[in-house]
């Protein structure tokens, strides 16, 4: 049994197809075919029902796919080790991030990092949605927001204040809120992924739920800051994200006298893992680059 039938075969129960995997590994078609014919032929088993539309994996090769995935993720991680061990920083590094931090901030921190480290081989997945970091599909996952769960090993990078903001046209019909009670009279502009209970300010008395009437639902931070700049209603926002436009004056902070619940910028990867050099290597570099206060934050109020 030969590692590259089994690479081979990981790619095609991945891709569904042959032409699919053959481009992800940068092979000819018919050398992934030839793989994965010895591969079968070494086992004794039919790891894929072949279609003229797409290819499946069988009982057997579900079976044998789970190990298969493991041995590779083994193989990588030990040469990975081995690299280490002679101070380089090398092998495979998946990590997931939001698609706005990513765009306006990760990825201009994370280039430099690639450049010094050109024997990583980085793959980035920019994506709003919550991943479920204990699978281990990650090495790492890029997050904003608080941090709660139990079965994460964290990295605080940087802290992330959030502020109330609407442009001046939507407070100059509606009027400024003074105090969170008087948010609930005021339209709202709320990121999809967390909900309308998102508002959460902490307060003398313990943390304080504010609901707003809903203006508009959006799974994207920059639409969320392109509404409230065209007036739909007051968002609550990350400076990440609105310090360029509360600098140019295009929003309008909201003082309500208490401040949204603390959140932070964190690298996370599963418990009982153990984090590779790399991994933390990036840790360190990002924490650096973003700074204490992050440098997004300067002159926002």
């Amino acid at each position: 049994m030969k590692l590259d039938g089994i690479t081979s075969f990981v790619a095609v129960a991945e891709a569904g197809s042959i032409s699919e995997a053959a481009r992800t590994l940068r092979l000819s078609k018919s050398v992934v075919s030839e793989r994965l014919a010895e591969l079968e032929r070494s086992l004794g088993a039919t790891l894929l029902h072949r279609t003229t539309r797409r290819m499946s994996v069988t009982e057997d090769g579900a079976a044998f796919l789970e190990r298969a995935t493991r041995i590779l993720r083994e193989v990588s991680e030990a040469a990975t080790d081995l690299a280490e061990r002679r101070g380089t920083l090398a092998g495979p590094m998946r990590i997931s991030a939001p698609v706005t931090f990513g765009r306006l901030h990760l990825g201009p921190a994370l280039f430099p990092f690639l450049a010094a480290n050109p024997k990583i081989e980085m793959s980035l997945d920019l994506d709003d949605r919550r991943v479920d970091i204990a699978s281990g599909a990650y090495d790492g996952v890029v997050r904003h927001g608080t941090i709660d769960d139990s079965r994460l090993m964290v990295w605080r990078l940087a802290p992330s204040r959030r502020v109330l903001v609407a442009s001046g046209d939507y407070l100059a019909s509606h009027g400024t809120p003074a105090t969170i009670a008087e948010l609930d009279g005021h339209k709202g502009v709320f990121y999809t992924n967390r909900g309308v209970a998102d508002w959460r300010f902490a307060t003398a008395d313990g943390i304080e739920i504010v609901r707003a009437r809903v203006g508009l639902r959006v799974n994207n931070g920059d639409m969320l800051r392109d509404a409230a700049v065209a007036g739909l209603g007051i968002a609550l926002l990350p400076l990440f994200i609105a310090g360029p436009d509360i600098r140019a004056g295009n929003l309008k902070l909201i003082d309500v006298g208490v401040r949204p619940s603390p959140e932070f910028i964190y690298l996370a990867h599963p418990e009982g893992r153990r984090s590779s050099v790399k991994l933390r290597a990036l840790a360190d570099h990002l924490k650096a680059a973003f700074g204490d206060p992050p440098y997004w934050e300067e002159g926002a109020g």
